[in-house]
């Protein structure tokens, strides 16, 4: 028979990849064989054709045993946000209390122009009660107004100069959707939380957008290298403080220097109501119009429905206990009632646009889909693949309902796991119990949710292997502790899948990536070991060896 003019062997061959395992993505685990790329496309996975092929490739690349599975895909990311803060006063790394101020005080040295010292990263755990005081700011800083975020972005550290600035004083009240630590005359203690936050943006320093470009380009290298090959960014527009993110991704775009694929979740501003809808929709098609989809796009609006359980902030069906064990009247808080968010959710859901929600209290993920049901019965289901992110607590009743409704359970795997932060400020303010319903992965995919994957960077590490690890063993790699909830881990299949394919899907790029198959995109990732042939306590130990996208090498790791 003729070989058509569209068959493999009739192409330019640029690589194949043999003598390894092949995790495709079509089954339950990886293969031994290989695959052929030309043309920033896969041309085949199949190991005879693939064989034919190798002696006109390019390159044939030696797997020498090692795992070639499609790129890594990171449906919750801040990489804008993350580049920026590692140029900013960075607390990511210091491990208690005396090491975050030793360097507040270093940076502030180093940088006496700055008229604010603006920063991100410290731990929670790091200090009594999670909430660090003015004063030990000031000791250190006093000279000039200090705003630092905390790990997870919904808690700030400010000094009496930057309360000052903002005019915070004891007579203002906390906000709707956040809320100030206070001294016993009502005095603003230091630390706010979430919508209080807001409160001096319209003081505080702000990055530069070239500030935000270099960071943007630095977030990438370190993706990369971590073999992500796409990412959701789930907070695209102006917000915090922060320059609007939408022109640092067309300039990297415009310069030819965005190389990973990104979908961008625009941010839904709460105050904003349901007016703000067309300027979403404006920006998206205007984005549509210059680039593809595959390599860019504005197709969802991110919603936060609710804060965190740390601060309180999370909203929850249940009631809040205090340090002593009583249950308070908190229970915590939603940024809208449900009506409205069901009538936010139904006008993003009729423009065509995907809502990415933040649920991360079991109310919150009840009222998240309560809004789809809504939408679904006024819009009928138009596919737009919605989906849930972080999920700390999900109510029973609401686990069948993501498959019912065909929303994507986002899971951000690094949390689920005991650390100082979850046992010492989470638990004991919660149910009796609720240890082994945190984070319910297993409770999700048993009950049908499809799941996809994410890291939240800069809240918690961008690699994704490190999340595998703590998926399927319920613990950080080294840690002493019980298992979080083990009957609520994964598979090392369902883990990889939910990092590619699951993720694929929510970004709507399954049909061009996620698993191998031939005529798909060559995005792919190399790794030095097989995940599913090693010892579960030992995944956190695989490193990326390569990242290829479009077919080509964009990352290598210098092997000893």
């Amino acid at each position: 028979m003729t070989r058509g003019t569209d068959e493999p062997a009739s192409r330019t061959v640029d690589a194949v990849f043999e003598n390894g395992w092949i995790h495709t993505g079509l089954g339950d685990g990886p293969r031994a064989g290989g695959i052929a790329v030309g043309g920033g496309r896969i041309l085949s996975c199949d190991a005879e054709e693939v064989a034919r092929l190798a002696p006109r490739a390019a390159q044939r690349i030696d797997l020498d045993g090692r795992l070639l599975i499609p790129g890594f895909q990171d449906a919750h990311a801040h990489p804008v946000i993350a580049g920026t803060e590692l140029l900013g006063c960075d607390l990511s790394d210091c491990p208690d209390a005396e090491a975050v101020l030793a360097a507040i005080r270093r940076y502030a040295e180093a940088h006496p122009e700055r008229s604010w010292i603006i920063g991100a990263g410290w731990s929670m755990d790091a200090f009594p009660g999670g909430t660090p005081t003015r004063d030990l700011l000031d000791a250190v800083v006093p000279d000039r107004p200090v705003l630092l975020e905390n790990r997870d972005h919904h808690s700030a550290w400010a000094n009496r100069r930057a309360f000052l600035a903002a005019g915070i004083d004891e007579t203002t009240p906390d906000p709707r959707d956040g809320r100030f630590e206070r001294e016993p005359d009502g005095t603003p203690a230091g630390t706010v939380h979430d919508g209080a936050m807001f409160l001096f943006d319209a003081v505080r320093a702000m990055p530069t957008e070239e500030d935000a470009y270099v960071g943007l380009l630095e977030a990438q290298r370190r993706m990369l290298a971590f073999g992500v090959t796409a990412w959701q960014d789930a907070a695209v527009g102006s917000l915090m403080g922060r320059p609007d993110t939408l022109p640092v991704y067309l300039r990297a775009l415009e310069r030819g220097a965005l190389l990973a694929r990104v979908r961008g979740a625009q941010w839904w501003d709460r105050t904003s109501g349901v007016a703000q809808l067309a300027g979403l929709i404006e920006r998206r098609d205007a984005v549509a119009a210059l680039h593809p989809a595959e390599r860019f796009s504005l197709g969802t609006v991110k919603i936060m429905v609710d804060g965190v359980a740390e601060s309180r902030t999370a909203a929850m069906h249940g009631h809040y206990r205090d340090h002593a064990g009583a249950r308070t009247d908190s229970t915590g808080i939603a940024f809208f009632p449900p009506a409205q968010l069901a009538e936010f959710v139904a006008a993003i859901d009729a423009s065509g646009m995907q809502v990415h929600f933040h649920a991360l209290g079991d109310r919150a993920v009840t009222d998240a889909l309560d809004a789809l049901e809504h939408a679904a019965r006024i819009n009928g289901d138009r596919g737009l693949r919605h989906h849930l992110a972080h999920l700390e607590t999900v109510a029973q009743p609401d686990l069948a309902r993501f498959a019912e409704l065909g929303a994507t359970a986002n899971l951000q795997p690094l949390w689920a796991a005991h650390d100082p932060q979850l046992d010492e400020l989470v638990i004991p303010f919660l149910p009796d119990g609720v240890e082994q319903t945190l984070y319910p992965f297993a409770a999700l995919a048993g009950a049908g949710a499809p799941l996809a994957a994410g890291s939240d960077w800069p809240v918690s590490s961008p690699d994704p292997i490190q999340a595998i690890h703590v998926a399927v063993n319920r613990r950080r790699p080294g840690s002493a502790s019980a298992a979080l909830g083990e009957a609520q881990a994964l598979t090392v299949g369902q883990a990889v899948n939910a990092y590619t394919s699951g993720t694929a899907r929510v970004n709507h790029l399954d049909h061009v990536t996620g698993r191998l198959r031939a005529g798909r995109l060559a995005d792919l990732a190399v790794l030095d070991r097989n995940l599913f042939a090693i010892n579960p306590e030992e995944l956190h130990t695989a490193v990326v060896d390569e990242t290829w996208i479009d077919g080509r090498r964009v990352y290598s790791r210098q092997r000893g």
